[in-house]
């Protein structure tokens, strides 16, 4: 059994209560941005070149955090559940997207301009020409795909490994949040240097982004919701994406629609703002179901 483990866990989820995320100059997220940003530009061979940045730049993050878990622990091993608990607290996020989801809708009955512009923070998408639902719909999206990205990944990666120890259990958390940072800039089908760090966020997100359908059916206490997310779930791009998003469409029994490339459940209307409140809310409680069930399974 794991207390470290479960400690750092319980201390990540007190620090994103409290603080949401670290600010941008001290986020290491953002520093690791910084440092592969070069890597965006054109290369004679980008595949290779590619290739190479996608599987050494997460190892280096991986390296970094856990060996500063492993250090910290090897002073004391409260230390070490400190380090593991703030490094833990830097590769994950719910309470900023949530915040910013809410923000959105509530704009976007009053002021429709602006909910576009505060879109351009959730969705990468453009937005100038979305109708009001059509904002409330993207606000919703990205809630339930990040919660996979954002929060699950990174928590399942360090419950998993964290009973055999919570410095590799923190490097591995470090390793899926800089393996999804990468595909976030990177994996376009106009950045041929992008296609490796793409192929290996589809890769590594595939349970995540299951387990955070399943949670989100389990936090609506709608679990057949995931019978008929099954037929909508293949729609976007994504091979990973449409799962969590199908799910709360199903949840709320409205359209989720990306104009142009995809549409859940779209025999629905689009969401109103008290129903588009409702979902992020569900996707809120499927987050603290994902701490809850990260602890279970770091302490076994």
């Amino acid at each position: 059994m794991s207390a470290t483990g479960v400690g750092a866990v319980a201390l990540a989820a007190g620090l994103e209560l409290a603080f949401g995320e670290p600010p941008e100059r001290t986020h290491p997220v953002a520093w690791f941005g910084r440092a592969v940003a070069w890597t965006d530009r054109e290369w004679s061979r980008p595949r290779l070149a590619g290739g190479a940045v996608g599987f050494v730049a997460p190892l280096f993050a991986a390296g970094a955090v856990g060996g500063a878990v492993a250090l910290a622990g090897s002073v004391h091993a409260a230390f070490g559940v400190l380090a593991a608990g703030i490094g833990l607290f830097s590769t994950t996020s719910l309470r900023m997207l949530l915040t910013t989801a809410r923000e959105v809708i509530a704009e976007s009955a009053s002021d429709p301009e602006a909910a576009r512009g505060e879109l351009r923070a959730l969705a990468g998408r453009d937005p100038s020409e979305l109708s009001a639902g059509e904002v409330r719909s993207a606000a919703v999206e990205s809630a339930a795909e990040n919660l996979a990205d954002g929060l699950v990944a990174p928590l399942g990666a360090f419950a998993v490994l964290a009973p055999a120890s919570i410095a590799l259990a923190t490097g591995a958390a470090a390793w899926v949040k800089a393996v999804n940072t990468l595909d976030s800039m990177l994996g376009y089908p106009s950045k041929p240097h992008g296609t490796a760090s793409a192929r290996l966020d589809d890769l590594v997100m595939w349970v995540p982004a299951r387990a955070s359908a399943i949670s989100i059916a389990l936090a609506a206490r709608r679990p057949a919701a995931l019978t008929s997310a099954r037929r909508w779930a293949y729609e976007p791009p994504s091979p990973n994406s449409g799962w969590p998003m199908a799910t709360l469409a199903a949840v709320l029994d409205v359209r989720l629609e990306k104009p142009g490339v995809y549409a859940l459940n779209p025999s629905a209307d689009l969401p109103d703002a008290e129903t588009a409140r409702r979902g992020v809310r569900v996707v809120g409680r499927a987050g603290v179901l994902g701490y809850l069930i990260a602890g279970v399974i770091a302490w076994f």
